[in-house]
Order: C-alpha cells, then sequence, then structure tokens
C-alpha cells in the first residue's frame, strides 16, 4: 500500500501550546485511520446498505443522518440521507466494500487519501468547536456515535463524536494546513496539547 503522507506534517508541533495556566484542557491529534469509506445507497436500498456496514464493520448503523456508532477500531454514521461515512483502522476496508456492494445497491469511494482526520478532545473541546460551527454541541443533542456534516469558511467537515469529551472531524486533505493552523490558534487561550 501506498504509504500516505500527512499535509499537517511541516506544522504538526508535538508539545504543549498556548494559555498553560490552567493545564492543557485541549489535545489536538492526527488520527491518520487506515480506510475511510463514503457509501451511497440507491433509493430505496438504505436497510441492504446499511446491513453491508455491519458486515464488514460489525456496527448497526440506524438509516437516520447523524446517527451513528463507534468502537475501538472502526466508526460509521449517517451524514446525509442515504450516505455514510465508514472508518477503519485496517487498511483496504475501501476494497472490502466493493467487494460486498453490487451496482445496483449504490456506490463506494475510498476517501482515505483524500481526507485528514483530526481528533479533539478534552474538557473545552464542545467549547472550541463551538467557536467554529453553529452547532449544538450538547451531549443530548450530539451523543456518543453522532455526527454532522458541516462548513467553516466553506471548508466542508464532517464531526463525530468518538466520547465524552472526543471528537473526530473529517476535512479535505487540501484544506488540512490551513484549517489546522486555525485550529490551533483558537486553542490557545484553553491551553492544548498536540500528541
Amino acid at each position: 500500500m501506498v504509504e500516505i503522507v500527512s499535509p499537517l506534517e511541516p506544522v504538526y508541533r508535538r508539545g504543549a501550546h498556548g494559555n498553560r495556566d490552567g493545564g492543557s484542557r485541549i489535545t489536538l491529534s492526527e488520527t491518520q485511520p487506515g480506510s475511510i469509506v463514503q457509501l451511497a445507497a440507491w433509493p430505496g436500498q438504505d436497510d441492504a446498505m446499511r446491513a453491508v456496514v455491519k458486515t464488514v464493520t460489525g456496527l448497526d448503523v440506524v438509516a437516520a443522518p447523524g446517527a451513528g456508532a463507534v468502537d475501538e477500531s472502526s466508526a460509521a454514521f449517517a451524514f446525509a440521507p442515504g450516505r455514510w461515512l465508514v472508518v477503519d483502522q485496517a487498511e483496504g476496508v475501501g476494497q472490502t466494500f466493493r467487494d460486498k456492494v453490487s451496482a445496483d445497491l449504490g456506490t463506494v469511494c475510498d476517501l482515505s487519501h483524500g481526507r485528514t482526520a483530526i481528533a479533539v478532545e478534552g474538557e473545552k473541546a464542545e467549547r472550541l468547536l463551538s467557536k467554529f460551527y453553529a452547532l449544538d454541541f450538547f451531549p443530548g443533542v450530539f451523543p456518543v456515535g453522532g455526527a454532522k456534516s458541516t462548513t467553516h469558511h466553506d471548508v466542508f467537515t464532517l464531526i463525530q463524536r468518538t466520547g465524552t469529551d472526543r471528537f473526530e472531524l473529517y476535512v479535505y486533505r487540501s484544506f488540512a494546513r490551513s484549517f489546522w493552523h486555525l485550529l490551533c490558534a483558537s486553542a490557545e487561550e484553553f491551553g492544548y496539547t498536540v500528541e
């Protein structure tokens, strides 16, 4: 497999940054999953596509946009009617889906080389993300496993809550470096650590 080179490499500075008076309240990291795959079901094929997601990942994803599921090695969520993003630590999951999704069921698009995955974690994660997105990050509205698709200044972002205080953000690779700069600058007031 071709080695994925991070677009963040030139600006990825590990360590503690920003306001350190209260310690780091946010941790930022690039997660580099092995596979990021987008699935789209043809009309009337949502249940069949969700069954394929469950077969491949073991995750049971509800058909409603924003619904999702996570475990230790994979995540999946519906970000629009009939569309899902599946993220897995293993490489080659896109091919596994291509083998299981017939032409009359829907389409498979491997985005592993086209997206950058950034984790935002910590007690101030919701506050940091609220600076960027006009979304309600309260856990009752945005539960673990849940996801949203949105933009920040035309940077399309898919966001999934993968833990109580942890979010995974998927951005276009071409915008990742400028988005990272903005994310770090916005996290300075809280104190943050890059892992």
